[in-house]
């Protein structure tokens, strides 16, 4: 493995990666929905160039523009087109709430913003806007994509018109030349990416495109060679870490495919292996689980499927090898964070399918190694450095970690202490530098003075068979300080309360067979679903709130 330039000392604009490959590979297809290609990249790269000139007409370098759509091709030549043009661009989950999304449009200050017909009305200040976003601030322009309008903006006008922009063919695209994008210094801001504010106002992420070309080529070093002509399906929001890779995958010259129901469903993904070479896709844990769970998974043709590369939360030790057994060595592992963008560490196929083969479960745990250019410390509460083992604050340094938060200095000096990007997270890292992460340390349990983690009980509760998802908490006690709680969903139709009775004792003895007797809950609630957010991560702070109303 090669560690990749430092592009923390050269200008570049990621926009440069579309040109690149439009060059090479003119004729490759770089855009596609279902199943069939809607772009090669000499077309996209003359969409792209032709869209940044309109906007260089309206909107000034570093102006910030608002991204609020579900998953389609024209997300993805609008990102590039604001590169081009030396915009920056914020993309927002589309699935927020009209009061969430407001909030975000007025604090990064975004001049103009490019939704779906869901948004148009929320976001354009018509009488059809809900109240919440009443005494927000708006952008001066909103535009559909795929509008009329929006169409109009490929040959220079603004204004709305009757006739539709005819698409360029690609051989006359390939043989004009391509103007250069706009120079940008390094850290220049080009994504603002929110956080979800599970824990107050979420924070804008600022990450130049020095961050983004850094996680590119880590990407392609360290977790999955692509190939030109190898294929990637969106099928999660384009907002988060698939909208990420798009950039690796451009630079390699893969097709991007857009499923048709513009967002994740198992079973057409599964469709859509057949129609496409090499196929990689991102995925939160919770997708990967539902495509092994979708009943066409056992007579599906996975022979194009390349790899799932998963992260954003916890895959357990037994929900991994189950993904393994169902799909075979075709998963791969990335730990990153909003504020170092997928790009931490990195457990590649190879790697996690040696540990399964191993039975190897404390590298089936761990999150891999540190990615190339990446520094990891672990940690005290004094900021002192841990030797390996032993479990503190993960630290990480590198050329993808975060320019700061924007607009707010005093979070982004509190985050990025001693030059180091303070990641929240728990964990250690062994001998051979795989790092485990333990938790969250908000959600570390103090119970009677001893610390317990809650990955550690929810690893043990979910190797009984009749539990599908858990997710443990704290909860205040009188004389612990505070008492473990496991919120379960369990498989099948266990819903009566003596049989609630009978399992929270066969619990308790998978929990005495795998945990110290301390670490085990003391209660247990039995839910039909866990809370989650938008990019499926369990919702904790919900699950304490309801333990509180309870």
């Amino acid at each position: 493995m090669h560690q990749p330039p430092d592009f923390t000392s050269v200008a570049k604009n990621v926009a440069s990666l579309l040109t690149r490959t439009a060059q090479r590979h003119p004729a490759l297809p770089a855009l596609a929905v279902g199943a069939h290609a809607i772009a090669d990249y000499a077309t996209l790269a003359w969409r792209v160039e032709a869209l940044a000139t309109t906007l260089r007409r309206h909107l000034a370098r570093g102006d910030r523009v608002l991204l609020a759509s579900r998953n389609t091709p024209e997300y993805i030549e609008t990102l590039f087109g604001c590169w081009h043009a030396g915009l920056c661009t914020v993309p927002a989950n589309a699935k927020l709430h009209p009061a969430e999304m407001a909030y975000i449009a007025g604090h990064s200050g975004a001049r103009w913003a490019f939704v779906d017909q869901t948004w148009a009305a929320a976001l354009a200040g018509s009488p059809a806007a809900p109240a919440a976003v009443a005494d927000a601030t708006m952008p001066e322009h909103v535009i559909v994509l795929g509008s009329d309008e929006y169409r109009a903006l490929f040959d220079g006008r603004a204004a709305v018109t009757a006739e539709p922009v005819a698409e360029t063919p690609a051989a006359t695209a390939s043989t004009a030349p391509l103007a250069a994008p706009t120079a940008v210094a390094p850290d220049e801001p080009a994504w603002i990416f929110y956080t979800s504010g599970t824990t107050g106002r979420p924070k804008g992420v600022v990450l130049s495109h020095a961050n983004l070309m850094a996680m590119s080529l880590s990407f392609l070093a360290d977790v999955e060679p692509v190939s030109p002509g190898d294929s990637i399906i969106h099928a999660a929001p384009l907002s988060h870490g698939s909208g990420m890779y798009v950039l690796p995958h451009v630079l390699a010259g893969a097709v991007n495919v857009i499923p048709e129901s513009h967002g994740f469903d198992a079973g057409e993904i599964l469709s859509l292996l057949p129609a496409w070479q090499n196929v990689r896709m991102f995925a939160a844990p919770t997708m990967v689980k539902r495509i092994i769970d979708h009943p066409s998974t056992s007579t599906a043709d996975l022979s194009n499927l390349a790899a799932i590369v998963y992260g954003g939360g916890p895959m357990y030790v037994e929900d991994c090898r189950r993904a393994h057994a169902v799909l075979g060595p075709r998963l791969a592992q990335i730990y990153g964070q909003g504020e170092s963008p997928m790009t931490i560490t990195a457990m590649p196929r190879r790697v996690l399918n040696d540990a399964i083969a191993r039975n190897d479960d404390a590298r089936i745990a761990s999150v891999g190694t540190a990615q190339p250019g990446i520094d990891i410390r672990i940690a005290d509460s004094n900021d002192n450095a841990l030797p390996a083992g032993q479990v503190g604050e993960v630290l990480v340094r590198g050329a993808t970690v975060m320019q700061g938060y924007w607009n707010n200095p005093d979070a982004t000096r509190a985050t990025l202490a001693n030059g180091w990007l303070r990641t929240g997270d728990l964990g250690f890292v062994d001998g051979d530098g795989f790092l485990t992460l333990k938790d969250r340390s908000k959600d570390l349990i103090i119970s009677g003075g001893s610390n317990i983690y809650p990955r550690e009980v929810e690893e043990a509760l979910l190797a009984h068979p009749h539990v599908a998802e858990v997710s443990v908490i704290g909860r205040a006690h009188i004389e612990w300080g505070e008492e473990v709680v496991a919120c379960v969903v369990l498989r099948g139709p266990h819903r009566d309360d003596m049989v609630h009775a009978v399992i929270e004792a066969e619990l308790d003895r998978a929990c005495l067979e795998r945990i110290a007797r301390f670490k085990r809950p003391r209660a247990y609630v039995f839910l039909p679903e866990l809370p989650k957010n938008n990019a499926g991560k369990v919702l904790k702070t919900a699950l304490r709130e309801r333990l509180e109303r309870d």
